[in-house]
């Protein structure tokens, strides 16, 4: 058959499902960067504070038989007991090697797709700018979530399955709180990786400046606080307004007057827009020169 009698025909084929499109970068993000030796030790660290609380919880339910005939006072119970303030001070310092992961693996993640003009191959495939911003999210939670959602269900777990249902009908909520502090926390963190790494082409460079917004932005907070003699330039400091929001889903007083919990959250929500607005300025299929 002559070429110019060969007619256009659509591809009538099988087509990849959208979750299925969804997860193709996460599989090979993921393979390259657990292939450094860091990521692998920074993770096998991560794992040695979940394991202490967990050692923790077995010798507070089980006190009385560790002490045998001298019993326990009440001083020493209350200091042992699993509570709202022990999930807080878990979280406090699991998101500590959760930062420093993001700070490592996030840079490399949108950087060198924008160096090598990648965006055009992205985007002339079913897949939305929207849809490329959310598969380098789920690179980041996956890896994120290694380090705190994971084995925070796994120390509230072992404390429910050695208390019983009765601390789980008093104390149920904190394992909500303690997915829903996670969640909140690894989508800013992980927003604030890929948004560097969209406009710093050096990894270094971008990694710092994922440490950097908290600091910068806890700084600016602290000076609003002082010169204007208020309290809610607290507002403009994520990291403080993530903790309060900890501090209140898990039921503990708060650590100052100020704003409340839903100002908190609203500035979190505003945060989290603007981020999003910023990163999606930067990706673009093409430049647009005046």
């Amino acid at each position: 058959m002559a070429v110019f009698r060969r007619g256009y025909e659509r591809y009538n084929g099988p087509l990849t499902g959208t979750a299925a499109r969804l997860l193709v970068m996460p599989r090979f993000a993921w393979e390259r960067i657990l292939s450094h030796r860091f990521v692998v030790v920074l993770l096998m660290a991560s794992m040695f504070w979940p394991l202490a609380c967990i050692a923790f919880i077995y010798v507070s339910n089980h006190a009385d038989t560790l002490l045998g005939a001298t019993g326990v006072s009440s001083g020493f119970s209350k200091m042992l007991e699993i509570n709202g303030k022990f999930f807080n001070v878990f979280m406090s310092v699991q998101v500590v090697f959760g930062m420093i992961l993001a700070a490592v693996a996030g840079p490399g993640l949108i950087a060198p797709d924008l160096a090598n003009n990648g965006l055009p191959l992205y985007f002339a495939r079913p897949l939305s700018r929207w849809t490329y911003v959310l598969s380098r999210m789920i690179v980041l939670l996956g890896l994120l979530s290694l380090v705190t959602l994971i084995p925070g269900l796994l120390v509230f777990g072992m404390q429910v399955s050695m208390a019983g249902t009765t601390w789980l009908s008093n104390h149920w909520s904190i394992g909500g709180a303690m997915v829903f502090g996670f969640l909140l926390w690894m989508v800013i963190v992980s927003l604030v990786a890929i948004t560097s790494s969209a406009y710093v082409k050096w990894r270094v460079v971008a990694g710092a400046l994922v440490l950097a917004f908290f600091f910068v932005t806890a700084g600016a907070a602290t000076i609003v606080n002082q010169v204007l003699r208020v309290q809610w330039g607290s507002l403009f400091n994520p990291g403080y307004a993530i903790g309060f929001v900890w501090s209140a889903t898990l039921g503990l007083e708060p650590p100052e007057d100020g704003p409340g919990v839903y100002q908190y959250v609203l500035s979190l929500s505003v945060t989290i827009v603007i981020l999003g607005a910023i990163l999606m300025r930067k990706l673009r299929p093409v430049e647009v020169v005046s």
